[in-house]
């Protein structure tokens, strides 16, 4: 599958940057109604992201709704310190835990990641990246249901991370940062997220195409 070159996706992302700046002010001063503009592209990984936390289309749905409202309402604080995505992201996550501790009533535990100063020690092996399996492979409805299934599986703290970095393809600090964990949890947690689907899916990717270094095998 071919991929634009890097630096043609560094230039996509700095004009998307610079018109969302641009947005922004203009409804902070006033026109409201472009507000559905900026917050389109984003809709989809909001509530991925709400419902990856609470694991019900509704509450996620709801979620997400309010999630938008929030960043509507606190936007004139947005002071670009970190990307809109990443902002919006870290408004998505405390909605969907503070969804979380209030089905469970209680607070959520913090999980403590006993290994972040080694990471290396979790690399999984090659294997094919299922964003360059052949079209009619990703059509199989086993292979779909199988990802789905594995993505929807990983625990918390793991899907999380997965979510961000290899599906909405954030960078490590960006997710860091949204989920406010080192960037050594980050790299950490996407590694067994990453091993915990390979398992999973190496019955499904085997027999589409040959094995390359590519999505679960690749450097982070």
């Amino acid at each position: 599958m071919h991929r634009p070159l890097k630096g043609a996706a560094t230039i996509v992302m700095r004009t998307r940057e610079t018109n969302e700046a641009g947005l922004i002010a203009r409804i902070v001063a006033g026109e409201k109604e472009l507000f559905h503009e900026l917050i389109r592209p984003y809709e989809r990984m909001v509530y991925r992201m709400l419902f990856s936390i609470v694991k019900n289309e509704t509450e996620a749905e709801d979620g997400a709704q309010e999630a938008v409202i929030s960043a509507y309402r606190h936007l004139a604080s947005f002071r670009g310190e970190a990307k809109f995505s990443t902002w919006l992201t870290t408004i998505a996550i405390n909605e969907g835990r503070k969804r979380l501790r209030k089905a469970k009533g209680a607070a959520e535990e913090s999980i403590e990641e006993q290994a972040e100063g080694h990471e290396g020690d979790f690399t999984p092996a090659p294997l094919t990246d299922w964003r360059e399996i052949p079209l009619e492979a990703l059509e199989r409805k086993e292979l779909r249901e199988g990802l789905r299934t594995a993505v929807a599986e990983l625990p918390d703290i793991y899907r999380q991370v997965f979510i961000l970095r290899d599906l909405e393809e954030m960078n490590i600090e960006e997710t860091a940062r949204a989920l406010g964990i080192t960037t050594g949890a980050v790299k950490v947690r996407l590694h067994r997220a990453r091993i915990m689907l390979q398992k999973r899916l190496v019955p499904f990717l085997k027999t589409t195409a040959p094995a390359r270094r590519g999505f679960f095998g690749r450097a982070v």
